[in-house]
C-alpha cells in the first residue's frame, strides 16, 4: 500500500491497550479493491477524546473514523446529528463528516447481526425476537431488529434499568413496534439472541432454558472467542439454524464502507484477504 497525502484516512479509535484489530481486515481489502484508504488505529485516553475526536475531523484526508471501547457512549454527546440506531443503543461506532461539515454517528453492531441472520434465511419483517442482555451489543441489536421490521421484541437483563430504558427508547422511535420485557423464556420466538457472556463455555449456566426453544427458531450469539459456544451447540443439538459471534464483525464491516462512501464488498470476500482469522 503506497500511503500518501491524498490517502484518505479511516482514524480506529480506542483506548492506548485495546487491541486494534480493524486494519487487519479493512487494509488488505483496501489493497485487494486498490482503493487508496487505510485505517490507522490512534490510542486515545477518556480524559483527551472529546479534543481528540475534533481534531481529527480536521484532517483534510479524513473520510471517517470507527469508534470503539471506551468511546462508543461518549460519542453520542459529541455529535451534531446521530441515526435513530445509535440514539436506541446510546452508542456510536462510526463517525463520518458531511458535506455540511457536521459530525454524523451510526452504529453498526446490531447492522452486522441482522445482515447476517438475513443472509442466512432468518425472515425478520414481521418476526417476534428475543434480546437478553440489554447493555452495548443488544441494545444495538434490538434497535437494527426494530429497523428491519420485527413486530415485537421481548427483553431481558438482570439489571430492571437496562431493560426498562432500552425499552423505553425502542417505542419511541417505534411506536407500533410491540416491546416487552422481564422474561427470557425462548418459547413461541422466531429469533433469540443471546447477547450476554453466558454460555460460553461447557458448564456455565445459560442465558435461557434451551429446552424451550423450537427447532425453527432462529438463535444468535454474539461471543467473539469460540466459534460454537456451549449455547450454540445446545441450540443446535435441538434442529435450530445459528449464527455465530464472529458473524455479525464480518458483516458490518461491508456496511461500514458503504457508510463511509467506499466500495463495498461481501464478508466472504473479507474473510478471504483478512490477515485476523475468526
Amino acid at each position: 500500500m503506497n500511503i500518501n497525502g491524498n490517502t484518505e484516512l479511516i482514524a480506529h479509535i480506542g483506548y492506548p491497550t485495546h487491541a486494534f484489530k480493524a486494519p487487519m481486515i479493512y487494509n488488505p481489502w483496501f489493497v485487494r479493491c486498490k482503493v487508496n484508504a487505510v485505517v490507522v488505529p490512534m490510542g486515545c485516553k477518556p480524559q483527551d477524546y472529546p479534543d481528540f475526536l475534533r481534531s481529527v475531523f480536521r484532517l483534510s484526508n479524513i473520510r471517517g473514523a470507527l469508534i470503539t471501547m471506551p468511546h462508543k457512549v461518549t460519542t453520542v454527546g459529541l455529535l451534531d446529528e446521530v441515526s435513530a440506531t445509535a440514539a436506541i443503543a446510546g452508542s456510536c461506532n462510526a463517525v463520518r463528516r458531511s458535506a455540511e461539515g457536521k459530525l454524523q454517528g451510526d452504529m453498526f453492531d446490531g447492522e452486522g447481526f441482522v445482515r447476517g441472520v438475513m443472509r442466512k434465511g432468518c425472515v425478520l419483517d414481521g418476526a417476534r425476537a428475543l434480546v437478553v442482555g440489554c447493555g452495548g451489543v443488544g441494545s444495538a441489536i434490538a434497535a437494527s431488529l426494530a429497523a428491519a421490521g420485527v413486530a415485537a421484541i421481548a427483553l431481558f437483563d438482570p439489571l430492571e434499568a437496562a431493560q426498562a430504558g432500552l425499552a423505553q427508547r425502542l417505542q419511541r422511535h417505534y411506536p407500533l413496534l410491540d416491546v416487552r420485557t422481564g422474561s427470557n423464556d425462548p418459547a413461541g420466538f422466531d429469533l433469540v439472541v443471546n447477547a450476554t457472556p453466558m454460555g460460553m463455555n461447557h458448564g456455565d449456566p445459560m442465558p435461557m432454558d434451551v429446552s424451550r426453544i423450537a427447532a425453527h427458531t432462529f438463535v444468535g450469539e454474539v461471543v467473539m472467542q469460540s466459534e460454537m459456544t456451549a449455547f450454540l451447540e445446545a441450540a443446535q443439538s435441538r434442529g435450530c439454524r445459528f449464527q455465530i459471534g464472529s458473524d455479525m464483525l464480518f458483516e458490518q464491516i461491508p456496511a461500514y464502507l458503504e457508510y463511509f462512501g467506499l466500495p463495498s464488498t461481501s464478508p466472504e470476500e473479507l474473510r478471504a484477504v483478512a490477515m485476523l482469522k475468526y
